[in-house]
C-alpha cells in the first residue's frame, strides 16, 4: 500500500503529515507510525499527524509520537498542521480546530503561524523545580549555561523517575537571558530524546520564568531550531489565559512511501 505524505517543520520540530479527510488512514497501526518516524529506516520525524474532518470545525488534529502511540497536544505540530491545512485549500482568516486537549484557534500572518494554547490553571512546585500542563505535561528546571547542559541524560533521568515513569513527562531546561528572553532545550517523552524545539514546552517555560508578572506578557524563546514567541495574560495565582504560541512553520518536502 502506498501512502502520500508531507514533511513539515516548525523551528526544527519535524512531522510527517497525511491528509486523512477521506478516512483512508484511520487504520494506521502503532508499528507503522513508529517505522515511518524512524530516522534511519523510515521517513524520519518527531511525530506523525493526520488532518481529519470533524463536523463543526475546520479540521481535527490527530497526533502520534515517534514511538507510534497517540499522544497529548503538540504545539509546533498544531502550528504545522494549520500551515498544511492552508496548503490543502482550507483558507481561513481565523482557524477553529479540535485536538486531543480540546478546541484551538489559529491564524497565519505572513510566515508566522499563531496558535492559541490551552489555558493553564495551576503550577506545582516540585523539588525546587516546576510542573504544569500546557496541553501536555511539562517539567521545567531553571539552569545556567543551558547550551552546555547534558539535556539527554538529565532529561531521561527525570522523565523515568518514580513520580513520572508511568505516564511520562516532557523535561525542559531553561536559561533566562534578558527580562523578556529565554533559551529552552527539551527532552520529549515518546521521542525519548532531545528535540530541536517543543511548542508546549516553550509555552510552559515562558510561563514559569514570568509566572509572577501580572497582566500581559510577551516572551521571546530561542531553541536549537529557531525562535518562538509566547504571549499570555496572567489573571491570578497560577492562572493564565489567552496563551499564544507564535513562530514559523514550513513544508520541507512531500513524497510516497510503501507500507
Amino acid at each position: 500500500m502506498k501512502l502520500h505524505f508531507y514533511k513539515y517543520q516548525g523551528t526544527g520540530n519535524d512531522f510527517i503529515i497525511m491528509d486523512n479527510r477521506d478516512g483512508s488512514m484511520n487504520g494506521l497501526t502503532t508499528e507503522t507510525v513508529k517505522s515511518l518516524c524512524d530516522r534511519r529506516f523510515g521517513i524520519g520525524a518527531d511525530g506523525l499527524m493526520l488532518l481529519n474532518k470533524k463536523e463543526g470545525y475546520d479540521f481535527e488534529m490527530k497526533y502520534f509520537n515517534a514511538d507510534g502511540r497517540e499522544s497529548s497536544m503538540c504545539g509546533n505540530g498544531g502550528r504545522c498542521l494549520v500551515r498544511f491545512a492552508d496548503h490543502m485549500g482550507i483558507h481561513k482568516k481565523a482557524y477553529h480546530f479540535i485536538a486531543v486537549d480540546g478546541e484551538h484557534e489559529a491564524e497565519i500572518e505572513n510566515d508566522i503561524v499563531n496558535l492559541k494554547m490551552l489555558d493553564v490553571d495551576g503550577i506545582t512546585s516540585y523539588q525546587g523545580d516546576f510542573v504544569l500542563n500546557t496541553g501536555s505535561p511539562h517539567y521545567v528546571k531553571i539552569v545556567s549555561d543551558v547550551m552546555d547542559y547534558d539535556v539527554f541524560e538529565k532529561g531521561m533521568e527525570i522523565r523515568n523517575s518514580a513520580d513520572f515513569e508511568k505516564e511520562g513527562i516532557n523535561v525542559n531546561f531553561v536559561e533566562e537571558r534578558k527580562p523578556d528572553e529565554i533559551i529552552v532545550r527539551t527532552y520529549e517523552r515518546g521521542v525519548e530524546d532531545e528535540t530541536f524545539s517543543c511548542g508546549t514546552g516553550v509555552t510552559a517555560s515562558a510561563i514559569i520564568c514570568f509566572h509572577n508578572d501580572s497582566g500581559y506578557n510577551e516572551v521571546n524563546v530561542d531553541t536549537k531550531g529557531g525562535r518562538l514567541t509566547v504571549k499570555y495574560d496572567r489573571i491570578g495565582e497560577g492562572k493564565f489565559q489567552n496563551i499564544w504560541l507564535c513562530g514559523p512553520a514550513e513544508k520541507v518536502f512531500e513524497g510516497e512511501v510503501e507500507i
